[in-house]
């Protein structure tokens, strides 16, 4: 038999064109990972989908009452406080439940993990599709509001989808680090939570960014979740609410990196992940 036919040729680069070849075969798994996660997400409760209303509605009332009612902070040009909030609360919701159960994916599916060869890559990516139906849901509700508070947007409420691939970078970037490390660190299904609740007080969920001093701007900007927030109410509230261009552009750079760097970390710990799980 001719050696030749034995020969193995390795090609620089070839790994990584061989992944998203494999990510493109497995994409079934990852229609039915994403159908599962949905299924399950309201299975045995009262309410079902309400839940994803229900928590931007208790947010947009609990904030008005403490930082418009209380705090006397002033609201987003002339948009009601109330709708100002609830405008941030979308983005915020998908954001912070998104990053939870991307960080938890690894861990929860480990199952699977262990048995069977499949990029995985395509288990935290498929976590977010829940997060993305509750952020389409409470849309609607913003909708309502709207029409309530006699307050429509303008063109600018075209531009959402870019806003919200944003908060998908930020999302999946930190959601990719914090699933790895949770993999070899179960301490991270602690601090992942403690995180996002913590970033909620000091992210414009209840009050407008505008309020920063302008020195300090571009410095509170550097939390990806400004540029979004900013985003979204800026593409929902229209009016005379401006948009702060250099904090949009900083946030921006921050989501990438973490995109980017979260993506590359991933890569590098994965073949490890069915052994350590």
């Amino acid at each position: 038999m001719n050696d030749q036919e034995f020969d193995l040729v390795i090609e620089p680069g070839k790994e990584r064109r061989q992944y998203i070849q494999d990510l493109l075969a497995y994409r079934e798994l990852f229609y039915f990972l994403a159908w599962r996660d949905i299924l399950v997400r309201y299975k045995q409760t009262l309410i079902g989908i309400v839940w994803s209303v229900l928590r931007p509605v208790i947010l947009m009332i609990v904030f008005t009452v403490v930082f418009k009612g209380l705090a006397r902070l002033p609201s987003d040009g002339a948009a009601p406080y109330a709708l100002m909030v609830f405008a941030a609360a979308l983005p915020w919701q998908f954001f912070s439940d998104s990053l939870v159960k991307c960080s938890q994916s690894m861990v929860s599916n480990s199952a699977m993990v262990t048995k069977i060869y499949f990029p995985r890559f395509i288990v935290p990516a498929s976590s977010i599709i829940v997060s993305i139906v509750d952020f389409i849901i409470a849309l609607v509700v913003l909708g309502v509001l709207m029409v309530w508070y006699q307050h429509m947007p303008g063109l600018r409420f075209f531009s959402i989808p870019l806003f919200m691939l944003l908060a998908m970078a930020v999302s999946l970037g930190a959601g990719l680090w914090f699933t790895s490390l949770n993999v070899w660190y179960r301490d991270f299904q602690y601090i992942v939570p403690f995180t996002t609740q913590l970033m909620l007080y000091v992210s414009p969920v209840g009050f407008s960014s505008a309020i920063v001093p302008e020195k300090w701007r571009l410095l509170y900007s550097l939390n990806p979740m400004v540029g979004v927030i900013d985003g979204f109410r800026w593409a929902i509230l229209g009016g005379e609410t401006g948009l702060y261009a250099p904090g949009v552009m900083a946030s921006t750079l921050v989501a990438l990196t973490l995109l980017v760097s979260g993506m590359w970390f991933f890569r590098r710990t994965e073949r490890a992940f069915a052994d350590v799980i």
